[in-house]
């Protein structure tokens, strides 16, 4: 395909990167900054012929920028955002000059160009919008070995709640449990396999039988043993352990012990 990138950032670096490596053709890229994945385009100027634009810009500036670009999309045939949260209807300036749009969301973490661009091969996308762009971006999606799904504008916000739990809920997890590691003199990597099984146990089997350990069994007593030598870490790690050891309660079925802890 022919493709043409806006505000490419971590997200868009890593899909730019990755559909140059599988053999797409990038024809341009609109940017505020030097970036080395095409040719630059001026934002005053029509966007030269392309299969599909992508816009990688942040949430609150899609709608935006659609409106700056619907004058000068003439010779596009697609175009989409990457946002999970942001309904495709923001694209509606785009569709209104005869643009099919849609949405593609990479359910990854995308931290860095390089890294993302790698593991987007493997991962899952959300796909949305008109016929004719879903079947665009299911070629997308396909040729950069992602498997797709069908992403309802509706469904978003609750979509993407999940999305940032299951990774961002996840970081402050792994990096309150690696803060108590260290202080107790142990290197955190010693609980990598304890979490991949943890993992995979949840997958394979679901989240209520793979809850382990004081909290779901009402060990109150050790849960606050725990919830003290937290504290006695930081103020902050206090805060954050007490914080998903309450949601774990809840999950648990066990939001009454919470007060007992106190």
């Amino acid at each position: 395909m022919k493709l043409i990138f806006v505000g490419p950032g971590r997200a868009g670096g890593s899909l730019a990167l990755a559909a140059s490596r599988v053999g797409h053709r990038i024809v341009g890229v609109l940017s505020r900054s030097d970036q080395p994945y095409g040719p630059d385009l001026r934002w005053d100027q029509p966007l030269p012929e392309a299969d599909l634009l992508l816009i990688t810009v942040t949430d609150g500036a899609i709608e935006e920028v659609a409106q700056r670009l619907a004058p000068r999309v003439d010779s596009i045939r697609a175009a989409a955002h990457v946002s999970g949260f942001t309904p495709i209807t923001a694209l509606g300036s785009l569709a209104a000059a005869g643009v099919v749009t849609g949405g593609f969301h990479p359910l990854q973490t995308l931290p860095d160009p390089e890294r993302g661009a790698a593991a987007l091969h493997g991962a899952y996308v959300g796909i949305g919008g008109d016929s004719t762009a879903r079947a665009t971006l299911e070629d997308l999606a396909r040729s950069l070995g992602m498997t797709s799904f069908t992403l309802r504008d509706e469904a978003r916000p609750g979509y993407h709640a999940g999305a940032a739990a299951a990774s961002n809920f996840v970081i402050t997890a792994l990096a309150t449990a690696g803060d108590l590691m260290r202080a107790a003199g142990v290197e955190a990597e010693v609980a990598r396999p304890l979490v991949e099984q943890t993992v995979a146990n949840v997958f394979e089997a679901g989240a209520p039988s793979s809850l382990t350990g004081p909290i779901a069994r009402g060990d109150t007593a050790t849960v606050i043993g725990q919830l003290a030598a937290a504290a006695a870490v930081s103020e902050d790690v206090g805060d954050q352990y007490r914080l998903m050891a309450e949601a774990t309660a809840i999950r648990a079925g066990r939001r009454g012990d919470t007060q007992s802890w106190r």
